[in-house]
């Protein structure tokens, strides 16, 4: 026999808990002549099993049910299948917490943290340690803080020697310059890159230009072109955030964004840049956007996961007019633009392709690479040309 210290001893539980079971009907203590309760072998046994009925997840209700009858397979089927799922998660979160220290794959978690919450998934990464133009860089090409330093230093070199930096053309520019109703006077070029599309704004325009992008190597290239060509009094260049344009309100006449507001959001790009705009100043946006109500499902996989807020057209003209722009013309590039910047891109990838055999930004751009090869009746870049209203 044992008193109730000794048997709390013996199976590792309290004195309270023991009074619970008792109450419980679990054990049948006795209670002697002198008061102190005790209890026998059979109450030792049975509460060395009910402990090991519990380690597989029942509670002692359950455990209770199995000890005074048979089996109850229906309970334990449902029991097993929830301790599952508390596994399942358990291990997701084991996964997440060991990625977070460097030992694991954070891209998954990070494209989900930006489709829910773009801003604050943002603003999570700035504080832990990204600039900007880092965290911008991550959110949209790595998309894994534990590789984002090897990511990028892969991506640049792919990219140092390419003089364009996304789809376009001369053509396609200047045709969306001559739908411009005004002569302007001060230009804000917004993600110029190397400066292609700011050539062209000069020598067909006698503007002043004020070009911005966060890479300092571009706009250094960009500023020995118009060395090069005589018109570097006619060049500002600014590096900077498009998201923290340090700029006064209605300073320029025409804004010109070629491929670059998704970095930001399109409808936040169409608000936040709009004050700059002179009264009647134009907003020439570009955007990619699906040129089909049913593309295939590949397609929006693939685009889920590289731009999850792509729109049709008529979705972003909504936003357009709701913004209080009205729209002048748009029309979307041709497959050259396309062409112009992937058969350039895949000749680099080429002359890599031995060097840099397995690096995640590599077949990162050749996935896209593909996708713009077999996919690209379905999506392409659209060109806004937009009145402040």
């Amino acid at each position: 026999m044992y008193r109730i210290s000794e048997l709390a001893a013996k199976v590792g539980l309290s004195r309270t808990a023991l009074l619970y079971y008792e109450k419980q009907q679990l054990i049948q203590g006795k209670r002697l002549d002198n008061g102190y309760r005790v209890y026998s072998d059979k109450d030792l046994q049975r509460i060395r099993l009910i402990q090991q009925l519990q380690a597989g997840g029942l509670t002692l209700k359950e455990c209770k049910a199995c000890l005074e009858a048979k089996i109850d397979r229906p309970l334990l089927e449902n029991r097993l299948k929830k301790l599952d799922e508390e596994i399942a998660q358990k291990q997701q979160s084991r996964h997440f917490l060991a990625a977070m220290l460097g030992e694991g794959d954070l891209k998954s978690w990070h494209e989900s943290a930006d489709k829910l919450a773009p801003d604050a998934h943002l603003d999570w990464l700035k504080k832990q340690g990204f600039n900007e133009k880092e965290a911008l860089r991550l959110k949209w090409l790595s998309k894994d803080m534990n590789e984002h330093e090897q990511y990028m230093a892969d991506f640049m070199k792919v990219f140092e020697t390419l003089e364009r930096w996304a789809p376009g053309s001369e053509e396609e520019t200047l045709k969306a310059l001559s739908k411009v109703p005004v002569s302007p006077k001060s230009i804000l070029e917004i993600g110029c890159g190397k400066g292609l599309s700011t050539a062209l704004l000069a020598d067909n325009t006698v503007a002043s230009i004020t070009a911005v992008d966060n890479e300092q190597s571009a706009l250094t290239r960009l500023a020995e072109r118009f060395s090069e060509k005589g018109l570097a009094e006619r060049l500002t260049t600014v590096c900077a955030s498009m998201t923290e344009l340090p700029f006064d309100k209605a300073s320029f006449d025409l804004i010109w964004a070629e491929g670059c507001a998704y970095i930001m959001g399109v409808a936040k790009a169409l608000s936040e840049w709009k004050p700059l705009l002179k009264n009647d100043g134009i907003l020439m946006i570009s955007d990619l956007v699906w040129l089909t109500d049913s593309p295939s499902a590949d397609t929006i996989e693939f685009w889920k996961s590289e731009y999850p807020d792509i729109q049709t057209i008529t979705t972003r003209k909504e936003q357009i007019e709701a913004a209080g722009y009205e729209i002048i013309d748009d029309f979307t590039l041709s497959h050259q633009a396309w062409e112009n910047y992937y058969s350039p891109l895949k000749v680099r990838i080429e002359e890599l392709q031995s060097s840099m055999l397995g690096a995640p930004a590599l077949k990162d751009i050749e996935k896209e690479i593909s996708m713009y090869t077999q996919h690209l009746d379905q999506f392409g870049y659209h060109m806004f040309i937009l009145k402040n209203a």
